[in-house]
């Protein structure tokens, strides 16, 4: 491990100059890059410090009620959130202000900028978010008496082909993990075969599938009619879901459409595209029912994660962009399945579970998101299986936060 902290010590001073002038003529800054070298005056830390790093957005996000949950049960910790990117900082900061104790970036994987930030944070246990393996943090780490544990585990078909072409080498790293916790039977087996070990490794669940109904007792005078909800939709997408629908009324008189935007500045954009289309559409804010309107646009701040309770099936949005998708544990939570677009990498790892049973459904283009929406319209015995399996992902992925909560109690 010498020989490697001084190589990696080199290879690094030798390379940062030019990977700096390569991202800044891209224009892509190494943001971060003073606390990244250990450069930075944290407050006072005193007492046990619990460290959670998640890399960017979606394993920040993944973090969230975990994070939450250990400062309730938890109070007299002090909690440090680090991540590796622009993006991921800045959701921290959003989220965890009022909670961390501290929010910095991970340090650069050699030995002085690991060491200087050890120094200054001193945590008794250190969280990774899914699967970063970082050689030099790891055995330092071991070197300190620090736990170190990857919760939350995922590695990728891609990135498990490349670790495999390195299995020793990462069979030797592994050792220096206290415990590695992944999100299904897949992801463990490809750590074991990595070297990771087998008493020290195990299924714990997806975080992100540990959150609760919000109930309610929403009335848009439903009566018979099968909702459609088409939630977080941005730009191109309402015309995307708007045209699918006037097809499907063609064939489905009992359907109904709740469009709720992203952002409300597309309110005005989805009335037009629906008096162009000649559907009748009331809004939220007027307490609108379906009774009288085609489609209702949910146009009112803070309510979509409880209206899911009342359709029959969702559309999550920010798939047909460059967005990366949104949750949509919200709608499967009740049991409603879900079809997205292509573009979900914030949510890669959940979409997955959901599209490997019918809970989920990924789509390509628009005339498959249309197709397969009027499946779930015409065979109910597909969609009541689809229904089911919502039920049966939550039920095999839950625990997962408990699971962590119990490694910190271990621990302090």
């Amino acid at each position: 491990m010498i020989i490697f902290r001084i190589l990696s010590t080199i290879i690094f001073i030798l390379i940062l100059p030019f990977i700096y002038v390569a991202r800044a003529i891209k224009g892509k800054f190494i943001y971060g890059w003073k606390e990244k070298f250990g450069i930075f005056c944290p407050p006072e830390l005193e007492g046990n410090v619990i460290m959670f790093h998640g890399v960017s957005v979606g394993e920040v996000i993944a973090l969230e009620n975990l994070i939450k949950k250990t400062k309730e049960i938890f109070p007299e910790v002090k909690i440090v959130v680090t991540t590796g990117t622009k993006t991921g900082q800045d959701i921290a900061r959003k989220k965890y202000t009022d909670i961390a104790d501290f929010i910095t970036y991970f340090p650069f994987d050699v030995p002085f900028c690991v060491s200087k930030f050890l120094d200054k944070i001193n945590p008794k246990i250190v969280f990774i978010a899914e699967t970063e393996i970082w050689p030099n943090f790891a055995s330092l780490c071991a070197s300190r008496g620090i736990k170190l544990y990857i919760i939350n585990g995922r590695i990728s078909d891609s990135t498990y082909n490349l670790y495999k072409t390195a299995r020793l080498f990462f069979k030797y790293i592994l050792k220096f993990y206290t415990g590695i916790y992944t999100q299904s039977e897949i992801d463990n087996n490809k750590m074991l075969y990595l070297g990771s070990n087998p008493e020290t490794t195990k299924v714990m669940g997806n975080l992100k599938f540990d959150i609760k109904k919000v109930e309610s007792d929403f009335n848009l005078a439903q009566n018979n009619y099968r909702v459609i909800l088409a939630g977080s939709t941005h730009h191109e997408e309402n015309e995307i879901i708007l045209r699918s629908f006037k097809n499907l009324k063609k064939k489905f008189s009992d359907i109904k459409l709740l469009i709720a935007p992203r952002h409300m500045n597309r309110v005005e954009q989805i009335k037009e595209i629906s008096k162009k289309l000649e559907l009748k559409y009331g809004l939220r804010s007027n307490d609108d029912k379906f009774t009288d309107f085609d489609v209702i646009i949910l146009d009112t701040l803070g309510e979509l994660s409880k209206i899911y309770t009342i359709c029959h099936f969702a559309f999550i949005g920010g798939s047909f962009n460059k967005t990366g998708g949104h949750n949509p544990l919200e709608a499967t939570v009740f049991g409603k399945p879900t079809i997205t677009g292509p573009s979900i990498h914030n949510f890669r790892d959940i979409y997955g579970l959901l599209d490997r049973c019918d809970a989920g459904k990924i789509v390509k283009t628009p005339d498959e998101l249309e197709t397969y929406m009027q499946k779930l319209l015409y065979d109910e015995e597909f969609y009541q299986k689809a229904c089911k399996d919502c039920y049966t992902v939550f039920e095999d992925q839950k625990g997962a936060l408990d699971f962590v909560i119990e490694i910190i109690k271990n621990n302090l």
